[in-house]
């Protein structure tokens, strides 16, 4: 690997690690050198899937677990995680979630659910640690967002909500912190094989509306976001602030 994607040396925490997008992206970064700082909801904190193939790659991973869904729980990870890692060079904000229902029966526990997960915790990882960053002149931030950061979806309303809302807060941040040695990015994944797709890829009809579209011809698998995340987190993407990088298969320029 060149020097300019090269990340040893490097620590990156990493929401949402323990399968999917999130857990490709840990092992892509570990991949290119970085160590991994990784937490879900349920992680186990000893022998997970994530933390052995980390360190397979010759890399070090510790474990976190906590429910962003819950604001207390959220601050004391924070709290937990900064003080026991003397530097996080690297935050990807992944960690999310989805419900489905039309908005006209949309509760308010599900939209309520959904922001607290996909925009109220990403906001408040990338203000606590960001805040670090700018005391030290650098730092990557890269959030997951989505095709509905650019579109509304279907039945999917707090989701929509949540994804657009981060595509605005990637630009706020940016505006910000670029002068301070600061990038803050995104990656819009298109149609991905995940737990949050599976609802999709079971309507045999709106299975093959949407794969229709894809300029690829497949949908994606988590494993294509591996080269985003290397670049974002890494020197290669130094003059780049507040974009996002959409990985489609070409969605979005049909």
């Amino acid at each position: 690997m060149t020097s300019t994607f090269n990340l040893t040396g490097k620590t990156a925490l990493v929401t949402g690690c323990s399968k999917g997008i999130g857990k490709a992206m840990a092992i892509g970064l570990a991949e290119a050198g970085a160590d991994i700082i990784g937490v879900s909801s349920s992680l186990e904190l000893l022998g997970s899937d994530i933390e052995n193939e980390v360190k397979a790659l010759g890399r070090n991973f510790k474990a976190y677990a906590a429910d962003f869904s819950d604001r207390g729980a959220l601050h004391l990870f924070i709290k937990k995680v900064i003080a026991e890692n003397s530097v996080i060079d690297i935050l990807i904000n992944n960690a999310g979630t989805i419900m489905r229902a039309p908005a006209a029966e949309h509760t308010d526990e599900y939209w309520d659910k959904v922001q607290s997960i996909n925009l109220d915790a990403p906001f408040i990882l990338a203000r606590e640690i960001g805040k670090e960053m700018i005391a030290r002149g650098s730092g990557k931030i890269i959030f997951t967002c989505s095709l509905l950061s650019f579109q509304g979806g279907v039945n999917v309303p707090g989701y929509a909500a949540s994804k657009g809302a981060l595509a605005s807060l990637i630009k706020a941040l940016a505006n910000e912190w670029a002068a301070k040695g600061v990038n803050v990015n995104g990656i819009a994944p298109g149609y991905i094989v995940t737990d949050n797709t599976e609802a999709l890829r079971n309507d045999k009809e709106r299975s093959a509306a949407i794969l229709s579209r894809i300029p690829a011809g497949r949908w994606g698998k988590p494993e294509d976001l591996k080269g985003a995340v290397v670049f974002l987190s890494s020197a290669a993407s130094n003059y780049v602030h507040g974009t996002i990088l959409t990985v489609d298969g070409g969605w979005m320029g049909r």
